[in-house]
C-alpha cells in the first residue's frame, strides 16, 4: 500500500479529485491520509463472494448485501469494507448521487496479508462508532469469524458453529460455508 501524504491532512474534496488508476487499485482516506489499496487476490475475493451470497439470501426483502462498499465519515475519512449489509431504510436515506455518510449496519473485513492489526482495530472502531451494529473480522487461516458489537463485546465463531444474523431473526450462517470453495 502506498500513501499519498501531504504536509497537512487531505480533505474529502481533495480526495475526490485523485485520479482513477488503470491497475485496479483504489484508495481509502484514513484520518486525512490517502492510502492506495491493492485489489483482493482470488481466494480473498472468493470468501467475499461466499459471504455476499450467503448473507444476501438471508437479507432478501430486508436490505442489500454488497462487496467493496465505500462510506464517508466526515471530511477526513472514506473507508471501504469487504462486505456490508445495509437495511432498506439506510439505503433510502442516501441522497441520489451521494455517498453513504456513515458506516454500514454490518461491516466485514476479510483478513489478507496486507492488513495490519492496527488498521483492522481502527476500521472496527470507526465502524462501530459510526452506525455499525456489528463488525466482523473473517480469518481465512484459522477459519473463524470474530464479531464485535458497539458495546465492545466480541465473540469468535469457528467452523462447525453458526452465526446468528441480527438483520434476519432466526437466520444463521454456518461458518464453514464462508470458507467453502465455490461450487461449479
Amino acid at each position: 500500500m502506498a500513501s499519498l501524504t501531504k504536509t497537512r491532512p487531505m480533505t474529502f474534496a481533495e480526495f475526490e479529485q485523485l485520479p482513477e488508476t488503470d491497475r485496479g487499485l483504489r484508495y481509502e482516506l484514513r484520518h486525512g491520509e490517502a492510502v492506495e489499496m491493492a485489489p483482493p487476490k482470488y481466494h480473498h475475493h472468493e470468501i467475499q463472494q461466499n459471504l455476499r451470497d450467503l448473507l444476501a439470501a438471508a437479507a432478501a426483502g430486508k436490505g442489500r448485501v454488497s462487496t467493496e462498499l465505500g462510506f464517508k465519515l466526515g471530511e477526513s475519512d472514506y473507508r471501504i469494507v469487504d462486505v456490508a449489509f445495509l437495511s432498506r431504510d439506510r439505503i433510502n436515506s442516501i441522497r441520489n448521487g451521494g455517498y453513504l455518510e456513515s458506516a454500514p449496519e454490518l461491516g466485514i473485513e476479510v483478513i489478507s496479508p496486507s492488513n495490519t492489526s492496527s488498521e483492522l482495530r481502527d476500521k472496527r472502531k470507526l465502524c462501530l462508532e459510526n452506525g455499525s451494529l456489528e463488525f466482523w473480522v473473517v480469518d481465512p487461516d484459522h477459519r473463524e469469524i470474530e464479531i464485535t458489537t458497539p458495546d465492545g463485546r466480541s465473540i469468535i465463531y469457528k467452523s462447525g458453529e453458526q452465526v446468528p444474523l441480527f438483520f434476519a431473526p432466526g437466520a444463521r450462517l454456518a461458518v464453514q460455508d464462508v470458507f467453502a470453495p465455490e461450487k461449479a
